[in-house]
């Protein structure tokens, strides 16, 4: 009897440490993996933080915030208690996207293949953020420049109403930008494209 106790905590001994010296092996194969991707993620967020602070940078010296207001977006978003610093805002998304792009090359350092197809997805759809962001904040600056346009041009011909003719060719501008913007995050795909549909043809 105290033979086969002695058999058993023999073996038991051995798979652990067996078991140990496995584990051991595995995270020392697996831990230049891991110092790859922690480097190429730290080197990409702080490429990323500097990206995107260098847009919302230049867009303050475009004076884009400036324009954002003007256009109306600030006392709207104020009424619903938000605040948002139009060029902070498009920097960080910027920002995001490229940390998206790096956290996904870590992931595939590491081998991670599921949650790589999962990041793998949403980084396929960002472009189409990046893109609608972009269409936003080119809308920001062309409708002003519209509404003035339109405003010199009818107040030159000496037709009253000027401010109005101004206004709708500025919110015609926006209308399409918007069904364009929705258009590019595929929210309601089908009924975008029967609005457009609609106002082109």
């Amino acid at each position: 009897m105290p033979q086969y106790t002695t058999f058993n905590v023999e073996s038991w001994l051995k798979v652990t440490t067996d078991a140990l010296q496995n584990l051991w092996v595995g995270f020392l194969a697996f831990l230049p993996k891991l110092i790859g991707a922690l480097v190429v993620f730290l080197f990409g967020w702080f490429i990323s933080v500097a990206v995107g602070k260098m847009v919302s940078e230049v867009l303050r010296r475009l004076k884009f915030n400036q324009l954002f207001e003007r256009g109306g977006w600030k006392e709207a978003l104020e009424k619903a208690e938000l605040k948002v610093d139009a060029a902070e805002f498009i920097g960080s998304v910027f920002k995001w996207v490229l940390v998206f792009v790096f956290l996904l090359a870590a992931v595939e350092i590491l081998g991670f293949e599921q949650f790589a197809m999962f990041l793998q997805n949403i980084l396929n759809y960002l472009p189409n953020v990046v893109v609608a962001v972009l269409i936003f904040a080119v809308t920001v600056v062309v409708s002003d420049i519209v509404e003035k346009l339109v405003r010199a041009a009818v107040g030159g011909i000496k037709i009253a109403y000027a401010h109005l003719a101004g206004a709708i060719a500025k919110w015609a501008i926006w209308v399409f930008a918007i069904l364009a913007i929705l258009r590019q995050l595929l929210i309601v795909p089908d009924l975008v494209n029967i609005l457009f549909s609609a106002l082109v043809y």
